[in-house]
């Protein structure tokens, strides 16, 4: 097992099988040092988490979910990596998409979900630059989706 994976253990997640696109895109590519990953929505353990913040989802279920994806963005890097999580070195950015109505503001708070979770997995490689940008509708209805850029060796 990896150390990343290790330390995944210790927090209690378990990574899962990196999701398959759902229309005609591929979920990660690899240039050279880094790796792009399509947008990951709020999918956990088969169920989507739909809602829209500031009208029925609160924000620690946002952040929640924003925290399922960035769980979801491993899973890709880890499949980019031919499932050697050890070979990534830091996420490089992410970007949030929050679901929300438009007087939301705390579309950061949401984000925050994703990032604590990846400094908290990966110490000092977890720490990124990040947008949070709200959205007024998501695919299927997803609370939020992230995509993200990651370096790796």
């Amino acid at each position: 097992m990896s150390q990343y994976e290790s330390r995944l253990a210790e927090i209690g997640i378990t990574l899962p099988d990196a999701p398959a696109p759902a229309a005609n895109y591929v979920p990660w590519i690899k240039t050279g040092t880094t790796v792009f990953v399509s947008g990951q929505v709020s999918m956990d353990a088969g169920k989507l988490i739909i809602g829209k913040l500031g009208d029925d989802i609160s924000v620690d279920d946002g952040a929640a979910a924003a925290r399922v994806c960035a769980i979801n963005l491993l899973a890709q890097v880890k499949a980019a990596c031919d499932g050697d999580l050890d070979r990534l070195v830091r996420v490089i950015k992410l970007t949030g998409f929050v679901n929300s109505t438009a007087d939301f503001v705390d579309q950061p708070k949401v984000i925050n979900g994703a990032s604590d979770f990846l400094v908290l997995a990966l110490g000092d490689a977890g720490r990124h630059t990040r947008s949070a940008i709200s959205a007024a509708s998501l695919p299927f209805g997803s609370a939020v989706e992230i995509e993200g850029i990651f370096e790796i060796r």
